[in-house]
């Protein structure tokens, strides 16, 4: 029933925003990280809130890096159906943008266009003095602490870190994009990462829709909330 009835919010709908977390990606095989198997969970020499701070990388670049590598780049990763569907609703018209907490870069290598990327991609990497650009292969095949061809500088990813702010242009997007979408879907997502998760308060549209394995603070105000795997909710849409 839950599923039917998001097959016809989406046929009611013209301006879709996704608003996606974690659990988007984790069925391509990218661990979440609040979950009872996530990333969070998991045993390290610093708690990984510490390690992946803002302080701790220019306190500690090489321990940073070893932590990096090991546990937030996941090569040979492939989209998964959710990925591919999204895809196939904004080359169908249907969806105008897709805002996203992962760094991981699936929505655009399944295809889409409009990706608002909240929190950067790790396939994005800058030299902190020059700002010459390198790809995801300098820092797994590059020395402990990858440093610039040109200058000698740093390369830092291009994700924030706890202690940063979100990019400016990103959030305008962003909100740009809920303010003015008809439906919002959210998906995969505890909803607990802030700021990120407030932008969803500035959705004004029709249809509210939750897809998430768990509970989450905006359970009570959706139209609609699927406790299912949303690979599993979204590929089975048709277009």
């Amino acid at each position: 029933m839950n599923k039917k009835n998001l097959q016809s919010i989406i046929d009611d709908s013209s301006h879709i925003v996704f608003f996606g977390g974690a659990g988007v990606s984790t069925e391509s095989g990218i661990p979440d990280f609040r979950s009872q198997d996530g990333l969070y969970r998991q045993q390290w020499a610093y708690p990984p809130e510490t390690i992946l701070s803002r302080s701790f990388f220019d306190a500690h670049p090489e321990e940073f890096f070893r932590f990096y590598r090991e546990k937030m780049i996941v090569p040979n990763v492939k989209p998964n159906a959710a990925h591919y569907k999204l895809a196939e609703l904004e080359q169908a018209g249907k969806l105008t943008a897709v805002v996203t907490q992962n760094i991981d870069g699936l929505h655009q290598a399944a295809g889409s266009k409009q990706v608002y990327e909240l929190h950067g991609s790790v396939l994005r990497n800058y030299c902190m003095h020059c700002g010459t650009f390198y790809d995801v292969q300098y820092i797994l095949n590059g020395a402990p602490v990858p440093v610039c061809a040109n200058c000698g500088g740093i390369v830092k990813p291009d994700v924030v870190l706890y202690e940063e702010s979100l990019d400016d242009r990103v959030i305008d997007g962003a909100v740009a994009a809920i303010s003015n979408a008809d439906t919002l879907i959210i998906g995969g997502t505890s909803l607990k990462v802030y700021p990120a998760a407030s932008l969803i308060h500035y959705f004004q549209g029709k249809h509210l829709v939750l897809i998430n394995r768990d509970e989450t603070s905006a359970d009570d105000t959706a139209e609609l909330v699927i406790r299912d795997r949303i690979a599993h909710v979204l590929g089975e849409i048709q277009i």
